[in-house]
């Protein structure tokens, strides 16, 4: 059902509306009397004929007309009675103010969950509970209990937090940024930000959406929602709640690399959902994104008339990876022709002290018309704080028909410019830095917007089925044993070296013989899992005597440490070709499914850190960003005379690794390490993995 009876009803009822002002009925009531709603609204009270001059009703069905958004500010007890009554009078909206409930603990929460049974009976929705409310500049509908107007503009708010709300529409008023919606989200018990992306998403009126997030209930239908408005609209995010998950004790390698904030970032990456760190830095780039066009590119060219703030700006968009841009001939002709022989004539484009309005209009046409420049850096440090008007409106004029983003930064005067800056859109931030900040991130959304989609199809078949069958086996929390790994890997078609289990020395031999020499000689053991930490693995054994000679080495170590017992026998591998040593591992992560890790491998991955991370659908461009994001990439490419691995395999490996991951909810975690690539064209080899279900 639409949103519409939230955002745009024809009239509004407030049941527990207030005579008294300062109180929560009261000062919402007020709201919406004063905000300038065009419709009806009517104040619900048993006690009273009028509230604030307004005749009140004494039951909603006392109403002469049609009502489609109701408005609770009751006591918890009266919720249940108050949306019946909704019902039966056909309202279509409901904005629950009341709290206590989901909130509070198991009783709240099984009477949240029949309310939100009785709103769907009724074929209703609802905002709440527990929140402060929405507002609509575009229906002029402040149906929250806070005063703060903020001005009309084409920038979207969900807050989960109440309390922030208000903080966050005083400061959008600070600075001038334009508000479409703001929405309270509460509990989020029915109307959630997913529905609230989708809504925005066809609100022609919307241009910039900002979330603020304590959790996101559905992360996968996030992603799939999120990952198409990107396209169109940025979406910007503060998600607090960093450290949930940081100190959880794992087993796998990818368990112990990953957390649950790890999972937040991949998510919002493969989204296209730009996060930032702070509030204040969400606002910045938001002045930014509803006033400016999306870079075209990281070059960026730095106009100031002094020196010390060019070299701040030019530190702060290096620190940043944004390109100082290298001006054209021509431009520095024309620079040369009106600046003063003192003025520093390349990037960053220094006019000096003395430098004229008109030498920032002309300045600023001048670097915009580069078409080496994606994006103009303005910054102006006043000699005479009477000049700063003059400066603002001849960057105006300079700007004029550009399709290059400008921004600003008056120094000394807290960011705010002048009129005429808010006038013509162009954003001003207080120093360089934030600034370069907005215009980074502003960067980084721009190149996920032109990159392709996608695909998260496989070449070739799986077998979904025989790998099913194995994990079905047995209950309960489990290692499976180095056989099963091998046929489910195969089952996804992951390639792994000819291999067998032996129990004994003399097995081991002639397992060895039958596989072919050189081989590896690998613990199997239900307990222990690494392997090497124990002294459990001895590689290039070249003859039979050498396997028995492994299989006793193996046995007389975990001997010498008591933990003979917890050996089962040995794995005999046949060796690996050579290649680039890689890692691949999933864990679940809590809510959002399964975390798909990829690095460089061997013993050192969890030392290095340095892995990236993806959830769970992977297409083949995320897979590609996993090879490019981590730092040793080079060695993927043959560094200094080392292997080049085969990268399109790896690809491929990642998507049936995230295939595999989906299908099989089972597997807790899971570590391939190391997942040898091999030379391009020739594949990768899943040398040791590792499985546990659960």
């Amino acid at each position: 059902m639409t949103l519409d009876a939230l955002f745009r009803p024809r009239s509004v009822a407030v049941i527990g509306a207030s005579r008294r002002r300062g109180s929560i009925g009261g000062e919402l009531f007020h709201n919406l009397v004063s905000s300038g709603f065009s419709g009806p609204v009517y104040p619900v009270n048993p006690s009273t004929d009028a509230v604030q001059s307004v005749r009140a009703y004494p039951t909603l069905g006392a109403i002469p007309g049609d009502v489609d958004l109701a408005v609770l500010v009751v006591p918890r007890a009266s919720v249940l009675a108050a949306v019946d009554e909704c019902g039966a009078k056909g309202v279509k909206g409901l904005v629950v103010i009341t709290a206590g409930f989901a909130e509070t603990g198991a009783e709240g929460k099984a009477l949240q969950d029949e309310v939100l049974k009785r709103v769907r009976r009724h074929g209703m929705r609802m905002l709440g509970p527990n929140g402060l409310g929405l507002l609509s500049t575009a229906t002029k509908l402040n149906a929250t209990f806070t005063p703060v107007w903020p001005p009309a503009g084409d920038v979207a708010f969900s807050s989960q937090s109440g309390a922030l709300g208000v903080a966050i529409l005083e400061h959008a008023r600070e600075l001038g940024l334009g508000i479409h919606h703001f929405v309270s989200v509460g509990n989020k018990a029915d109307v959630s930000g997913n529905d609230l992306l989708e809504y925005w998403e066809r609100d022609e009126g919307v241009r910039v959406i900002l979330l603020y997030l304590e959790s996101l209930g559905n992360p996968r239908r996030f992603l799939e929602i999120a990952r198409r408005v990107s396209r169109v609209k940025p979406i910007l995010v503060v998600k607090s709640g960093r450290t949930e998950a940081g100190a959880r004790a794992a087993s796998s390698h990818t368990g112990a690399l990953a957390g649950l904030d790890v999972a937040v970032d991949a998510l919002f990456g493969q989204a296209g959902v730009v996060r930032t760190d702070t509030i204040e830095e969400l606002f910045d780039l938001a002045l930014f994104l509803a006033h400016q066009p999306v870079p075209r590119g990281d070059r960026v060219a730095i106009l100031t008339n002094a020196g010390g703030p060019g070299i701040m700006a030019s530190d702060a968009c290096e620190s940043r990876r944004l390109a100082l841009a290298s001006l054209a001939p021509a431009t520095e002709a024309g620079l040369r022709a009106f600046l003063p022989p003192e003025a520093s004539l390349r990037n960053p484009v220094d006019m000096i002290a003395s430098a004229t309005p008109e030498a920032y209009e002309r300045g600023v046409k001048l670097l915009l018309g580069d078409d080496g420049v994606d994006a103009l850096m303005v910054l102006f440090v006043p000699p005479l704080p009477e000049q700063a008007g003059a400066v603002a409106e001849a960057i105006r004029r300079g700007a004029l028909g550009a399709s290059k983003p400008v921004i600003t930064c008056f120094m000394g005067f807290h960011g705010l410019g002048d009129d005429a800056l808010r006038l013509a859109k162009i954003p001003s931030y207080a120093f360089p830095e934030a600034a370069a900040g907005a215009l980074a991130r502003a960067v980084q959304y721009g190149r996920w917007r032109e990159r392709p989609h996608g695909s998260v199809a496989l070449r070739g078949p799986v077998s979904t089925a025989a790998a099913r069958k194995i994990v079905a086996r047995g209950r309960g929390e489990r290692w499976l044993a180095a056989s099963e790994v091998a046929s489910i890997l195969e089952a996804y078609g992951i390639a792994t070296p000819a291999s067998g289990f032996a129990a004994s020395a003399a097995e081991a031999a002639a397992l060895a013989a039958r596989i072919g020499f050189p081989v590896a000689v690998k613990l199997a053991s239900k307990t222990l899992t690494h392997k090497s930490d124990v002294g459990g693995v001895v590689l290039d054994v070249a003859d039979e005597a050498g396997a028995r000679a492994a299989f006793d080495a193996i046995r007389a170590r975990l001997g010498s440490a008591g933990r003979a017992n917890e050996m089962t026998g040995v794995v005999i591998q046949a060796m690996a070709p050579r290649g680039v040593e890689t890692f691949v591992g999933v864990t679940q992560a809590a809510v959002y499914g399964p975390l798909l890790g990829f690095g460089l491998g061997g013993v050192a991955v969890e030392v290095w850190k340095d892995v990236v991370f993806r959830v769970h659908p992977l297409t083949d461009v995320d897979a590609r960003e996993m090879l490019d994001q981590i730092r040793g990439r080079a060695l993927l490419d043959g560094f200094r005379g080392s292997p080049v691995a085969d990268r399109e395999a790896l690809v491929d490996a990642l998507l049936r690794v995230s295939r595999l991951a989906g299908e099989l909810p089972e597997i807790r975690e899971m570590d391939i390490n190391p997942l040898v690539a091999c030379a391009p064209g020739r594949g990768v080899l899943a040398v040791d993995a590792r499985i546990r279900i659960g």
